[in-house]
């Protein structure tokens, strides 16, 4: 490990496996979306209603794979079709009340689990770990042409 890279890349595998693992053990009373409806439900939130061939241009994934994801979704009643709103031919994924609640559910329990993770950091810390971490995601998506909205 003996460019910062290499300790980057190492420390992001391990975070990705923390997430995975530990995210459960922190978030004991959540509705525990999985990871593609958690994500793609924050998409939707932030975009509106989306066609599977947005989610597809948004996400980079093949329309089989979103077929899969957004029927498991409306299976459970995360997110509705719908016409869509702007008069187009394709319908749109909307999210629902229930998935709306249980989007909320699982960002609030998330976030309390970063909580216990960073209590001993100083606010200054957090603050700009945050700012680095903003970066990295804005340079990736950058990279890859797909940026992701932000509030």
């Amino acid at each position: 490990m003996d460019k910062p890279t290499h300790l980057i890349e190492f420390e992001t595998m391990l975070l990705g496996r923390h997430l995975q693992l530990s995210a459960p053990r922190l978030r004991r009373n959540s509705q525990n979306l999985d990871r593609s409806a958690y994500t793609l439900l924050s998409r939707i939130r932030m975009e509106g209603p989306m066609s599977i061939g947005q989610l597809s241009d948004a996400f980079g994934l093949d329309a089989s794979t979103l077929n899969r994801q957004t029927a498991a979704m409306l299976r459970a009643g995360l997110v509705e079709r719908i016409p869509d709103p702007d008069g187009g031919i394709a319908r749109k994924f909307r999210i629902t009340e229930e998935g709306s609640h249980g989007l909320d559910a699982e960002r609030s329990a998330n976030i309390r689990g970063l909580e216990k993770v960073m209590a001993e950091w100083d606010p200054e810390e957090v603050a700009a770990f945050a700012t680095y971490l903003k970066r990295f995601n804005t340079d990736i998506e950058h990279l890859d042409g797909r940026p992701w909205p932000r509030p």
